[in-house]
């Protein structure tokens, strides 16, 4: 074997690991956190805790990429079944459970010291009771055993502005909880309108999806329902005068067509219509919290 050959095989190998971490999903989460961090910060953050940022932004990023490599070591008989996920490194047999075991591992327990070395013990203690809350609680066993996971599991998805908050103050204040309910409430709606139209991928896993267990019309149904109480919660920021106008116009008109596309959905259904759901749920989520962002520093 030559040296390219070798260079190839081990820059493919990499590229399976880091597949593991769920790149795209644990980047949405460290933004988050983020955003916790910089809220909790009065006026411009100095460089000093932009440095602090940096490294609890590190950490919760290991320990995140962790408990994605521990959910597709469990999952991987399930992935194989299903068209969006068997493409996995561990689905496809690339990566031995061993290996992904032991990769989930090392950066867990590198999350975890940074956070402890350079943040304080609340933050780690939180990220890794997140972990466990996502790799254990919800993957092992809600997701196979009820089709409400993904609202009780949300809770798991839910903490990332809790744990930038505590990586800035070492305590979580209310404040923290608001940006909590916020990706809690968002979380069903965004899920069930993909499970929507991946609803025969879940029947072939066994899982017991919403859309499985109770049918399409009651899934579009809660979706709607979840977008308007999102609605509400949404406002909590300007109820409690953690943000103002350019946050409120924002998050309003987000609010807005995220529940004009549940109420189409549930009007008239079709899995393309479903998809654009589940990709304006991002756009809405990530636009509530920059506006957040931006609100705290322009007319903060």
């Amino acid at each position: 074997m030559n040296a390219q050959t070798l260079n190839e095989s081990s820059s493919s190998r990499w590229s399976q690991f880091y597949a593991l971490t769920k790149p795209r999903v644990v980047q949405l989460i460290v933004f988050c956190a983020l955003i916790g961090m910089v809220l909790a910060v009065p006026g411009l953050p100095t460089l000093a805790q932009l440095g602090h940022m940096a490294v609890a932004c590190l950490g919760i990023w290991f320990v995140s990429a962790a408990a994605a490599a521990f959910n597709c070591l469990v999952e991987r008989h399930i992935d194989a079944k299903m068209k969006r996920t068997s493409w996995r490194p561990t689905a496809r047999g690339e990566l031995s459970p061993q290996q992904a075991l032991a990769f989930s591992a090392i950066l867990c327990l590198t999350g975890a010291a940074i956070l402890l070395a350079f943040t304080n013990p609340l933050t780690m203690w939180l990220t890794l009771a997140t972990f466990i809350g996502y790799a254990v609680i919800y993957t092992v066993i809600l997701k196979p055993a009820t089709p409400q996971n993904i609202v009780i599991g949300g809770a798991s998805g839910a903490m990332p502005p809790v744990l930038g908050w505590a990586a800035m103050t070492g305590n979580v204040g209310p404040e923290a909880l608001i940006l909590f309910l916020i990706i809690f409430l968002w979380t069903p709606p965004h899920f069930w309108a993909l499970a929507l139209y991946r609803v025969e991928d879940y029947r072939k896993s066994g899982l017991p999806m919403l859309p499985v267990t109770h049918g399409p019309k009651y899934t579009q149904l809660q979706i709607l329902l979840y977008t308007l109480v999102l609605f509400a919660g949404c406002l909590l920021p300007v109820i409690f005068g953690m943000s103002g106008w350019l946050y409120l116009a924002v998050a309003s008109v987000l609010c807005l067509g995220f529940s004009w596309y549940a109420l189409r959905l549930w009007m008239n259904y079709s899995d393309a219509l479903a998809r654009k759901t589940f990709r304006f749920s991002l756009i809405h989520l990530s636009g509530v919290f920059a506006a957040l962002l931006i609100d705290h520093y322009i007319v903060g």
